[in-house]
């Protein structure tokens, strides 16, 4: 058992795992937080029923998102050890803050906000709420800082003494920031992430809105509960979906100039071309030979790459030539990082350089097909919900319902692209001043493939149980709706905190 692979199997596996829970922590909880707000302002005992309902969500999202993070740091010092060793000078910065600042955050603030209901003043209960939100969008930029690092290593220098990776001082540590692609990274990530609560949110709004006309036989609670929820969710869907395509669309233009070859297998150019049509399905034994069904818009590929529809500025790189590219830009650093430079070459004499292009391929059109779907049914759900109309329709209902799976497939998809289209590399080569590392160096030496083989079992297993349980809650309390007739919990200024030793 190759342990190399294996080990990418297991993180790759309890990484999707725990990014199933984090884009709807980011996004339901600013969503929560407005309308306790809301609640608060208007003082309409309504809202802070739905801000209950779907703060109960927000709870068993994140509980199992914690769960299933906790393994995702260690497996650097365990199974990547020698990435580690490499970059742990500049990639541990924002890991360190991440779980100093955002995740200490979070969890003070959070847990405030359950114990302090009607304890605190409602003024400073509301605060509470969104200073968790704040840690949960604090949290994912440091993530994503160090994301972005091993996508395009900025703020680090090679040191040929010691063979590693260094933070080039406090201007190293902002230049983290100043890359472009953590900018596009984290507008494209929050994009997604608003995207999917804002559907969870309008999903379980219209299968209520339907149902609960059904049994109680009136509009009052679809009207005063569900309706204003279904519009807020859809609202910051039609948003967030087009924040996320318009980020997307300057990311994979991008691409083709940091990783060429992944804007090459995404996109499925086998050969190089000009006013490239976009292909929709392909398949076949290899790039080469491939058979590709297009959408009969000639230059669109090219436009979206290049923002020409046509002429040699519209020419796309096949992805021969996005390797020979990455591979010129490697031997300039001859002189700076000799030792990986030449480990490089093997790896292209063995033709193991070139990305996994269906993956690359097929996630990519997943996530953009998703994406544009949301905002076509934000917008038709809003225009559905206009004046006084309500959605009694069970199967539109239903249909809202499955499209909450869908958003956790897009964003896993975008995922899956994001990583296994920069491979064979683990620190991607973007820059000439020696910082590049191949995956296949950065495994522990004396990581064996037993254990790994044991360790991603339990883990499968243990995460699968997990997501079991997931489901299961979320599906209990969906179905459990709003009791209007519960009294809303009230501030009692006599049954203030007090410190417990």
């Amino acid at each position: 058992m190759d342990p190399i692979t294996l080990a990418r199997w297991q993180f790759g596996i309890t990484t999707v795992y725990h990014w199933l829970q984090v884009p709807l922590t980011i996004g339901l909880s600013v969503i929560v937080a407005y309308m306790q707000t809301k609640a608060r302002k208007t003082g309409d005992p309504k809202w802070q029923r739905i801000t209950d309902f779907f703060g109960k969500i927000l709870l068993i999202n994140f509980a199992l998102g914690v769960a299933t993070g906790i393994v995702q740091e260690f497996q650097f010092g365990l199974n990547w050890s020698e990435y580690s060793r490499f970059v742990g000078d500049i990639f541990g910065a924002p890991l360190a803050f991440e779980a100093l600042l955002a995740f200490f955050l979070e969890s003070t603030f959070l847990g405030l906000w359950i114990f302090g209901k009607g304890r605190l003043s409602p003024k400073v209960h509301n605060l509470t709420i969104w200073l968790f939100s704040m840690g949960t969008v604090i949290s994912a930029a440091w993530i994503l800082a160090a994301n972005s690092f091993m996508q395009d290593p900025h703020g680090a220098v090679f040191n040929p003494e010691t063979g590693r990776a260094e933070l080039d001082g406090m201007a190293g540590f902002l230049g983290l920031f100043a890359n472009t692609t953590w900018v596009l990274t984290f507008l494209h990530t929050m994009g997604a992430a608003f995207t999917l609560a804002g559907v969870v949110v309008a999903g379980f709004a219209f299968w209520w809105m339907a149902r609960s006309i059904r049994l109680s036989g009136n509009e009052v609670e679809a009207r005063e509960y569900w309706k204003p929820t279904a519009k807020l969710g859809l609202k910051v869907t039609l948003v967030a979906a087009i924040i996320a395509a318009l980020s997307g669309h300057y990311m994979g233009q991008h691409l083709g100039v940091i990783q060429p070859p992944k804007a090459a297998a995404m996109m499925g150019v086998c050969q190089g071309e000009e006013n490239a049509k976009l292909s929709l399905v392909m398949w076949g034994n290899s790039c080469e030979d491939a058979t590709s069904i297009y959408v009969p818009i000639p230059g669109l590929e090219s436009f979206m790459m290049t923002n020409h529809w046509s002429g040699p500025e519209s020419r796309l790189e096949s992805i021969s030539e996005a390797n020979e590219r990455v591979r010129d830009r490697i031997h300039q650093m001859e002189n700076v990082n000799a030792e990986l430079v030449e480990k490089f070459d093997t790896a292209f004499e063995n033709q193991q350089v070139t990305p996994n292009v269906l993956a690359s391929y097929y996630s990519f059109r997943v996530m953009v097909g998703v994406g544009l779907l949301d905002i076509l049914i934000a917008a038709l759900g809003l225009w559905v919900l206009r004046g006084d109309r309500i959605m009694r329709s069970e199967s539109w209902g239903k249909f809202w319902l499955w499209m909450i799976p869908l958003q956790f497939v897009a964003n896993s998809a975008g995922w899956i692209l994001t990583e296994i289209g920069r491979q064979p590399w683990i620190v991607y080569p973007t820059q000439i001043d020696g910082v590049l590392l191949m995956t296949d160096l950065g495994v522990s030496h004396s990581v064996n493939g037993g254990s790994v083989a044991f360790s991603l079992t339990i883990f499968t297993v243990l995460y699968s149980a997990l997501g079991v349980v997931w489901v299961w809650l979320l599906g209990r309390y969906l179905r459990e709706g709003i009791n209007t007739h519960k009294k809303v919990v009230e501030y009692d200024a006599k049954s203030t905190p007090n410190f417990v030793y």
